[in-house]
């Protein structure tokens, strides 16, 4: 058997550079980053003449360590080479500044080759001589084979980096392609990202330097924007928890009539929901607790400032620039990534939705926040964050389980921000934005039937227009019935697949062990009562007398087994209720409302079961409910639980997509809030204090529905 090795062709490293550097701009940051390795303090761009490629030029001159002749020979001509690699293994930090290399696949110096045909390199370490290195490209891959392909490199006196200096120099000439105004505001942008804009440490400076000022005008200050936000935010998270927490809502000095809201890790929302959750791998539905200490990841730092581009808003922080700041955003915003200060490519960038920002925001537009509206930077540690393993050709991480678990943990933070500044949002709007009455239409149509009643003096006339004004108010109410039945069937649809979905795995795993049993007939007995059941939800119901104890009851029924899988406890303090408990509602809404409030105690109460398990402390979950009957006119049906309690502002808490659930659209509690007032009811939320609950339920969420009685 003969053996053979590769022989690479001269051209291939011309092909590398085009294939692993995507763009000019990140041929440039590859080189800044080197600089950045170098352990240099300043490194500065310069690009002239580029409309013209053959006189066009680029340098790039940093003040770091500089290589000597050992160095360039074994490193810096090894594309590929495991130099910086080793160095990060072994925790080797540079000498002034103390980092660790953030380049260490051996593949920033084809950045030089994207640039231009003609290179030049010039670097000075201490204690040795100036290293010089001149490249061809033309020349170059005209050779056949790497091998043949020499590259002039000779030792000198300095004549760059005189006076005990040290550093690297690189000319780029002859370049490949001329550049135009757009090329160098990107590039420009992509080197002033390349650090994070919120980092006060400044041991690392950037100075870009272009013979065509013009071609920069325009670009706004990272300092400017910043004060146009009216939210901002910053945590700690490590391992499966919150660690540090702060949210702040600061309306412009121009907007006397509201007041600015700081939230801490130390307020009662932020506690309970310090644990982490995201969906289930496999189960969609099921949550499950994060925990990043899983991984070498480290503590991730997550601050970011968010912005209202309402122009009404806008208004009252700009006087003038109002599409500056738009366009900033449209071109900027988004969240990125930075490890020791230096930024993954990619993340942050226009068109990157890393974290389907913008696909949430299509799903709930009112609540959550999307990628042109926010500025973010996530921040790691070299040293624990091994895991996540930046890709060969610079483009972020590679998606494994770490990174996955690791974004949502970050979206798991954006919910908590996204339901704060939802509360604050709802205020700005109320007080300086242009809004409708709740119920623009029927406040339409009284205010026509007074004009009726007021104008038309001639009875025949006023009464035949006032039954079309009667029919208009019908029908209305009618859509408006429909509308809120369809919004609940859909919220309490997920319940129905559910439920169904679970006896017909039980029904399949009983049918293999017996043919005939008690328990088959029982469970397709009860397959038919429940498919029926939500059958009557979807059918048309009209409004009519029903007993209030029956209604709990088939909502009970309807999510028996769900209760039973989440192991909850269903005190029912009715039973010997003896007085009239009869109402007059719509069946379908009233169960659709009682199952929605079921919904919410099931999913928190299962909250805090799993974060006093993770402190290993047992918890029984329990929902009671009771009939009131206090006044002649109303009676009210209690639902308390032993869960956490309501952690949002009561007088927020039925507004549309303001909600504290991970992923929740906030849509629940409103469309209650709605079909009670419908029945002429309403939604009361008390204090511990003003009804009478077992002393369990004192700290759980405590509702009361109420209901008119009035000629029943």
């Amino acid at each position: 058997m003969r053996k053979f090795i590769f022989k690479p062709r001269a051209r291939l490293l011309i092909q590398l550079g085009d294939q692993l550097i995507k763009n000019e701009s990140i041929a440039l940051l590859e080189l800044v980053k080197n600089s950045y390795d170098a352990d240099a303090n300043k490194v500065t761009i310069r690009m002239d003449n580029l409309e013209n490629v053959k006189n066009g030029n680029i340098t790039i001159k940093d003040d770091g360590e500089g290589m000597d002749l050992t160095i360039i020979k074994n490193v810096w001509l090894e594309p590929g080479s495991d130099y910086k690699e080793i160095l990060y293994k072994k925790n080797v930090r540079t000498t002034k500044y103390k980092r660790l290399p953030i380049g260490e696949k051996g593949i920033g110096r084809f950045g030089v080759h994207k640039l231009g045909k003609e290179i030049e390199l010039i670097s000075k370490k201490k204690g040795h001589k100036e290293v010089c290195v001149k490249i061809n490209w033309i020349q170059f891959s005209k050779k056949k084979y790497l091998e043949n392909a020499h590259i002039d490199v000779r030792e000198r006196s300095p004549k760059v980096f005189k006076n005990r200096k040290t550093g690297t120099l690189i000319k780029i000439k002859n370049l490949w392609y001329p550049w135009d105004r757009r090329g160098v505001r990107s590039v420009y942008k992509s080197l002033f990202n390349l650090t994070s804009p919120f980092e006060s440490e400044d041991t690392f400076k950037i100075n870009f330097k272009c013979d065509r000022n013009d071609w920069l005008t325009g670009l706004i200050d990272w300092n400017k924007i910043k004060q146009y936000s009216l939210f901002n935010f910053s945590c700690s998270i490590k391992g499966s928890g919150i660690d540090r927490f702060t949210y702040k809502f600061t309306p412009f000095p121009t907007m006397t009539e509201l007041r600015p809201r700081k939230i801490t890790e130390q307020d009662e929302f932020i506690k309970k929901h310090s644990i982490i959750v995201g969906k289930h791998k496999e189960e969609r539905k099921k949550e499950e607790i994060i925990d990043l200490d899983k991984y070498k990841i480290g503590e991730v730092f997550f601050e970011a400032y968010i912005f209202d581009r309402d122009p009404n808003i806008l208004s009252f922080g700009i006087q003038k620039s109002v599409p500056l700041v738009k366009n900033y955003l449209n071109e900027n915003g988004g969240i990125r990534v930075y490890r020791d200060n230096i930024r993954i490519n990619e993340y942050g960038e226009r068109g990157n939705d890393w974290l389907n920002l913008d696909i949430r925001r299509v799903n709930v537009p009112a609540k959550r926040i999307s990628n042109n509206i926010i500025l973010g930077v996530i921040k790691l540690k070299r040293e624990n964050s091994s895991d996540l393993i930046e890709k060969t050709n610079r483009e972020g991480f590679v998606e494994n389980e770490a990174f996955r678990d690791f974004a949502t943990a970050i979206l798991y933070v954006m919910n908590l921000v996204e339901t704060l500044r939802s509360i604050d949002k709802a205020d700005l709007r109320d007080k300086y934005s242009p809004t409708q009455k709740s119920e623009p239409v029927l406040a339409t149509i009284e205010d026509m039937r007074k004009v009726v009643n007021t104008k038309i003096k001639e009875p025949k006339t006023r009464k035949l227009i006032n039954t079309y004004v009667d029919r208009i108010e019908d029908e209305y109410k009618f859509i408006n019935e429909v509308l809120l039945s369809s919004a609940g069937l859909g919220l309490n649809l997920s319940i129905y697949i559910h439920e169904v979905q679970k006896i017909i795995d039980e029904l399949k795993h009983v049918l293999r062990k017996d043919i005939a049993s008690k328990r088959i007939i029982s469970l397709f007995k009860h397959l038919a009562d429940l498919i029926e059941s939500y059958a009557e939800l979807i059918k048309k119901s009209e409004y009519g007398e029903n007993d209030l104890k029956q209604l709990v009851n088939k909502a009970l029924f309807n999510i028996e087994y769900r209760i039973e899988a989440h192991n909850i406890l269903i005190i029912k303090d009715f039973t010997k209720f003896k007085k009239n408990a009869s109402i007059n509602c719509s069946k379908k809404l009233i169960i659709g409302t009682i199952l929605n409030i079921f919904d919410n105690s099931i999913y928190w109460l299962d909250r805090k079961n799993e974060q006093l398990r993770k402190i290993k402390k047992s918890f029984k979950k329990k929902i009671y409910i009771s009939i009131i009957k206090d006044t002649k006119e109303t009676i009210k049906l209690l639902i308390a639980d032993n869960g956490n309690g309501f952690n949002l502002p009561l007088s927020k808490i039925t507004k549309p997509f303001i909600s504290a659930k991970n992923d929740g659209m906030g849509l629940g509690l409103h469309i209650v809030d709605e079909v009670m007032k419908a029945h002429g009811g309403k939604i009361i939320f008390p204090e511990e204090s003003d009804y009478k609950v077992p002393k369990e339920f004192d700290h759980g969420a405590i509702v009361i529905l109420e209901f008119k009685q009035e000629n029943l």
